[in-house]
């Protein structure tokens, strides 16, 4: 007779999301694995006295989602701090700063010992994070004469979505002057008086970012925010970018303590590459639940910034075709000195010039086929049937975003960047899939929600980019666990693979115009459910 399993859910939709997918009422985890698939009564026999009996009642259980890029401590600090995100306009963003500076006036932060390794550096900060002016009737950035109405006694900052551009008030300015002297200076644009906006781009941000990098009690309060939220949005696995930051602590901490309620993925920038051969932490080396990942690079900036790299100039300024963050003959080293120490390679690239950049990179690092080395590339943007022909030849996961397509609509960024021609040639995820590219999803926290994601592929503005609801799901948990070679264990449903799983209240395949607005009923990691709002 059968061992007994840990947990049994009967009367839902299984989809195993398999090659074929396929459809069962039920499923039973032991030890953290499926165990068996069914009907409900070939299933239900399995419960013993001490099993778990969960009644789908109809629900739909697929795999759990895996976001294949995200920065999760900058999604919990903006549930910490002020979340820009919610802002239709310059003034209702300042109004959130505005809020945030009357909390942080209130904080009591004598209770702070500044000597502490646990003291917080941001406390003294007005933050904030997400907003996306090219959503706004008045499209701008945030400037200093904006976040200088939030504060004048301390310093403010105020983060595009992207990261890749930000807003500083006169105080931080005037702090930071030493170091944005020693950066490009179109990095720091100033007015026609030669005065600086206040808005920086791309490496005049690293002086800010690296001030406000919490310590660690304020890394780990926002590790468990960013976790909560995973759990209430059906993801189980994440691949998380890091760069100076205490998070791989925090979360090897929780994860020795059982406390950690999603697998992570742990992707180090290139400046961390030394440190890692050292330790011993190579690609896939770590636990069940962390993990490490790609060595990960920029090339290029944003379309939201104008720093994505173009081989023609923006449509709306065509006197500028973007910047390197990383220059392909430096690229090319990183790659190839990664690619020698045997471990898997990730680089940002947006605009077409960056994307064949980095395909150079691989392909002259490589030894044999690029794909075994299963490098990446970070959201792939604008890419041309070259570009398209190349990532299939060469295997290389292309790592996307499909939440990005809000940009896609008519008259939206994508269009005013780039032109309608061109917008055309963006997140090509139809033509990407029939050339045979590996397709991973994720959010890039802008913001994290895969059923967003899974709702803007099934859904795309261009009717001939469209995915099967199937498709984006798979892309979400198949593809993303193929990315962090998690695909023995991980991003489907069946014997063997280990129980994580999402429950939605509804069937996306029922409801594919709507995707974005079905409920996470429950969330299962490992076998143990994690959130449950039934």
């Amino acid at each position: 007779m059968s061992e007994a399993a840990d947990r049994v859910f009967l009367n839902g939709e299984v989809h195993t999301l398999a090659e074929p997918d396929e459809t069962h009422e039920a499923v039973a985890v032991r030890d953290g694995e499926v165990v068996r698939l069914g009907r409900t009564y070939d299933v239900e026999f399995l419960a013993g006295v001490d099993t778990d009996v969960v009644d789908l009642d109809g629900r739909t259980l697929l795999p759990g989602f895996i976001d294949a890029h995200t920065h999760l401590t900058t999604v919990g600090r903006s549930l910490v701090h002020a979340d820009l995100s919610a802002a239709d306009s310059p003034s209702e963003a300042v109004d959130l700063l505005a809020e945030r500076a009357e909390e942080v006036e209130r904080a009591d932060v004598g209770d702070s010992d500044s000597d502490s390794a646990d003291a917080d550096p941001t406390s003294e900060w007005v933050i904030g994070y997400g907003y996306d002016e090219s959503t706004w009737t008045e499209k701008r950035y945030l400037t200093r004469a904006d976040l200088d109405r939030v504060a004048t006694d301390r310093p403010a900052v105020a983060f595009r979505e992207d990261l890749h551009v930000a807003a500083v008030n006169g105080v931080a300015l005037d702090r930071f002057a030493d170091a944005l002297a020693d950066v490009p200076d179109e990095t720091v644009p100033t007015d026609d008086a030669g005065e600086p906006t206040g808005v920086l781009l791309e490496a005049a941000i690293d002086p800010i970012r690296e001030a406000v990098e919490p310590g660690v009690a304020g890394t780990r309060a926002a590790v468990e925010a960013g976790l909560e939220l995973c759990a209430e949005r059906g993801i189980t696995g994440f691949h998380d970018m890091v760069r100076d930051s205490h998070a791989p602590r925090v979360y090897r901490e929780l994860d020795a303590a059982g406390e950690l309620t999603v697998r992570v993925r742990i992707n180090y920038w290139t400046d961390h590459l030394d440190a890692l051969r050292e330790v011993g932490l190579t690609t896939n080396a770590g636990s069940a639940f962390v993990e490490t990942g790609a060595i990960k690079s920029f090339t290029d900036g944003s379309f939201g910034g104008r720093t994505a790299k173009l081989s023609e100039p923006y449509a709306d300024a065509d006197d500028e075709t973007g910047q390197w963050v990383i220059a392909p003959d430096e690229l090319d080293e990183w790659v190839r000195e990664a690619t020698e120490a045997g471990y898997q390679f990730t680089a940002h690239a947006i605009g077409d010039e960056a994307i064949r950049a980095t395909l150079d990179a691989y392909e002259g690092a490589a030894v044999g086929d690029p794909g075994a080395d299963r490098h990446r590339i970070e959201h792939v943007e604008l890419a041309d049937d070259g570009i398209v022909d190349r990532l299939a030849e060469t295997g290389v996961v292309a790592s996307v975003q499909p939440n990005f397509l809000k940009w896609a609509q008519s008259d939206g960024l994508y269009e005013a960047r780039l032109g309608e021609e061109r917008t055309a040639e963006t997140n090509r995820y139809r033509e990407l899939l029939d050339a045979g590219v590996r397709l991973a999803f994720g959010s890039d926290g802008m913001p994290m929600g895969p059923l967003l994601g899974i709702h803007h592929a099934v859904n795309a503005p261009a009717a001939g980019q469209r995915l099967s609801v199937t498709e984006a799901l798979r892309a979400y948990t198949r593809g993303a666990a193929y990315a962090g070679f998690d695909e023995d264990r991980l991003g489907t449903v069946e014997p063997g693979k280990r129980a994580d799983f999402v429950v939605l209240e509804a069937s996306p395949w029922e409801h594919p115009e709507a995707i974005r607005d079905l409920d996470v009923a429950m969330t299962v990691v490992d076998g143990d459910v994690v959130h449950d709002a039934r």
